[in-house]
């Protein structure tokens, strides 16, 4: 098992996790994060830390399609290691729906690592 980020973190990036997460595994794009599948050791400590709910073990039904995507940008993006301030704007995309389709961006974040 481990954990995956999903389409509720897009335009949120609340970073709360990164802070908790005691292995690094967090890479960040530009208005999101993701997990690197193979790094995360499921602690699950990150899991109830995220204010937006976008954080799931990988074995709930909606998390199997955010596996590979979470192990795909992990691979490109930078390692986010430091908590930073979520965007201004995060709590007004937190309940917004279809994320993915209309606001998901494939570039990389700054990172830190």
């Amino acid at each position: 098992m481990t954990y995956v980020v999903t389409e509720a973190c897009i335009k949120c990036k609340y970073q709360d996790c990164v802070e908790v997460c005691p292995v690094d595994c967090f890479y960040e794009g530009e208005n999101m994060l993701v997990i690197h599948p193979d790094e995360c050791i499921d602690c699950g400590v990150c899991e109830p830390e995220c204010p937006a709910e976008a954080i799931l073990p990988d074995t709930e039904s909606d998390a199997e399609a955010w596996l590979e995507l979470n192990r795909e940008y992990s691979e490109k993006w930078p390692n986010q290691t430091r908590k930073r301030e979520a965007p201004a704007d995060a709590d007004e995309w937190k309940e917004v729906p279809n994320k993915f389709k209309e606001h998901f961006s494939t570039n990389p974040g700054q990172g830190d690592g």
